[in-house]
């Protein structure tokens, strides 16, 4: 499945429900199970399917050194943050889905999904989510 930006993450971002460089905002996981639907999910409790394992605590990680920037070579908005790891996992992922935490489901609003292609498998090492070098969301 090919990566998805949720459509109320578009709506709230233009009406400034969502900042992304002063919200917490996370990833989770989820196994090949989960869909995505881009019109109907809106909040982290439509997410199914969230893996478990060794290493991994529900609801993910918070993404640290979060950055928003201009890039006026390609004339786009940045969105990006270090890469993610999870040390000493067992795990198997398909996908990541990144969220602002309200720490409550309801109401933590999805940003987007991001596949990985494959399933990605750790046992007992360190799960990484390497972020595109261009940014973790662009936009032109």
């Amino acid at each position: 499945m090919a990566d998805v930006i949720y459509n109320n993450f578009k709506k709230l971002i233009m009406n400034g429900g969502i900042d992304l460089d002063t919200d917490t905002i996370k990833v989770a996981l989820v196994t090949s199970s989960y869909t995505p639907d881009q019109d109907v999910h809106d909040f982290f409790d439509d997410v199914t399917n969230e893996v478990s394992g060794t290493g991994y605590t529900a609801g993910g990680a918070t993404l640290g050194s979060v950055t928003v920037t201009a890039d006026n070579t390609d004339n786009e908005g940045v969105f990006d943050a270090a890469d993610t790891s999870w040390s000493t996992a067992t795990i198997t992922a398909r996908a990541a889905v990144i969220y602002k935490s309200t720490g409550t489901a309801s109401t933590s609003a999805l940003i987007a999904y991001v596949d990985f292609g494959a399933d990605k498998v750790s046992t007992a090492g360190t799960f990484t989510i390497q972020w595109n070098s261009e940014g973790i969301l662009n936009l032109n």
